[in-house]
């Protein structure tokens, strides 16, 4: 459990308007503020209340072994030692009224980038407004998806020190790493290495030595990837109910078994109706997200690496073996455990194992999500909401304090140069100084310009030179221009230094702050506070990206 501590008194917001932002596709755009242009794709509006009510009586009334995955989840919980608000969560799975809101990442290491968090906190606050708003029992999932083999993908975080220089932590290979599924490779000794690494960066806080101590408690040499990483999302989220699923876990593969049949009945369907809306969506000027081939099966074999699965006109493929329909579909009923569903099929594996009313998603995940209305129709099972995640970057008191006080605009920050910092000392040069300066520049140009119409009068060749001469003299004014802003840089180094501060904490390295900064950091800054205050004030309504001071 990670150490407590009061929640802080004070705080700032700032709003922005994610349209600003230019990694914000337009799909995002318009789910978020135009959503009837995008309406054909999903299955209702999640800023209706009326969406929300028809989503939760279509999966109240779906079938569902509830029992068996409330079992599956809680010797999962047993294993990794969840908190008892965790596991009473997963009972209540149980009620055939309750519904869930799930949400889901890779199990990145520490447990990934600030935007992991969000999620996460998006998906209980969904929960509790359900209970409250609907008077229906409600539960927030967080799915591990660990069947990926890309091992670079998870195993580093990002970090600020002391002086909020971005640090790389990451472990290192261990056997199968790179080849087998995430799921199935466990942590060496470079593990112990990297929370040592990470407790020598980060800055040192009343909170720094509890944190290490959780971590060290969960990464530790022969645990799995996936197990640590649940271990470490229950000490931060299991307290406020969040359940972790890991959904790499052979128990619930049994669970699904009918899914992975479907799809190899009717192989090739779920890759045509995706790209069948893919191609709607492009049609309609957005992006597809998913292109898959047509002769792929939406699953995988779990063999010492994942394998593919290819439809061809009398059999089948799976890596460089063949395997007949009858054989493959027998095996895939016996043994699914062996089976791990692709992008397109994991929602519908998803929504079958949970009673889901709405998958909290990222901005730019939406697009892969907008194609699988036919393939939830294909399946029967009832296509749930979808909620962009909350989006923030979290600063300090001062560089806060810089934005506003300078009304800088976030975004500016993100170019790693001193441009926007140029502007913002040129806006306070002083008139006196600035427009004498301009008033020149217009003059010289005027006059000039009067010259090298006239000098041809003389002597043709001499309006070239005219024009060489002003192009030389306009040039010296920008040098003196330059040489006034450097001699404003030094004259004030605190705006200078405030400016890099603020530039540091939000675009490392010129990267959003959500998707390069470990969440990590921001706990071992606040303690509890964090997930209490985001908890409680973060606002999750989708279009916004809010700048916090906790």
């Amino acid at each position: 459990m990670l150490p407590q501590t009061g929640v802080s008194a004070t705080s700032a917001r700032l709003p922005i308007d994610i349209r600003r932002f230019p990694w914000i596709r337009r799909l995002a755009s318009d789910y978020a503020f135009d959503f009837e242009k995008v309406a054909d794709f999903f299955a209702g509006n999640p800023a209706e209340s009326s969406a929300w009510r028809d989503a939760i009586l279509r999966t109240q009334r779906h079938p569902r072994e509830r029992d068996a995955i409330a079992a599956v989840l809680q010797a999962q919980q047993r294993e990794r030692g969840a908190p008892p608000e965790a596991v009473a969560a997963a009972a209540r799975l149980r009620d055939s009224q309750t519904v869930a809101v799930v949400t889901g990442q890779q199990a990145g290491l520490f447990g990934g980038p600030l935007f992991t968090l969000l999620k996460a906190i998006t998906a209980i606050r969904l929960a509790e407004r359900i209970t409250a708003e609907h008077n229906v029992p409600a539960v927030a999932i967080f799915w591990i998806d660990a069947e990926d083999h890309d091992w670079d993908e998870v195993k580093s975080c990002g970090s600020l020190d002391a002086d909020s220089n971005f640090v790389h932590l990451s472990v290192g290979n261990p056997p199968g790493a790179h080849e087998k599924p995430v799921a199935r490779v466990t942590l060496d000794a470079t593990a112990e290495a990297a929370v040592a690494q990470l407790a020598s960066t980060l800055p040192p806080t009343e909170f720094t030595a509890g944190l290490i101590e959780t971590l060290r408690s969960a990464y530790v040499p022969g645990v799995g990837m996936a197990q640590a990483f649940g271990r470490w999302l229950e000490a931060v989220l299991g307290p406020r109910g969040l359940v972790v699923f890991d959904a790499a876990d052979p128990a619930a593969k049994p669970l699904v078994a009918g899914v992975f049949a479907h799809e190899i009945e009717h192989a090739g369907d779920t890759s045509r109706l995706a790209l069948e809306a893919g191609a709607e969506l492009q049609a309609r000027g957005y992006h597809a997200q998913a292109t898959p081939h047509e002769n792929h099966v939406a699953l995988f074999h779990l063999n010492a690496s994942r394998e593919a699965i290819r439809r061809h006109e009398d059999h089948f493929e799976i890596g460089e073996r063949k395997e007949s329909a009858a054989a493959l579909l027998e095996h895939v009923r016996s043994r699914p455990e062996e089976f791990s569903p692709n992008v397109l099929l994991r929602p519908i594996v998803q929504d079958t194992l949970f009673p889901t009313v709405c998958y909290v998603a990222g901005p730019n995940e939406l697009a892969y999500l907008g194609q699988l209305k036919g393939v939830y129709a294909s399946f029967g099972v009832p296509m749930p909401l979808f909620q962009q995640r909350a989006s923030a970057t979290l600063l300090d008191s001062n560089a806060m304090r810089f934005l506003t006080k300078n009304e800088v605009p976030l975004e500016t920050l993100r170019q790693q140069d001193e441009a926007a910092l140029n502007q913002l000392l040129e806006a306070k040069i002083p008139a006196s100084v600035e427009a004498p300066l301009e008033e020149a520049l217009r003059l010289l140009t005027e006059r000039m310009e009067a010259v090298a119409r006239a000098v041809p009068q003389i002597d043709p060749t001499l309006e070239k030179a005219a024009r060489s001469t002003l192009s030389r003299m306009e040039e010296e004014l920008k040098k003196l221009h330059s040489k006034i802003i450097h001699a404003a840089k030094r004259q004030d180094e605190t705006l200078r230094r405030q400016f890099k501060h603020a530039q540091a904490q939000a675009f490392p390295g010129g990267h959003p702050q959500e998707r390069e900064i470990g969440f990590v950091y921001f706990v071992n800054k606040h303690g509890s506070s964090l997930v209490d205050r985001l908890c409680d004030e973060l606002p999750i309504e989708m279009g916004t990206h809010w700048v916090i001071t906790i």
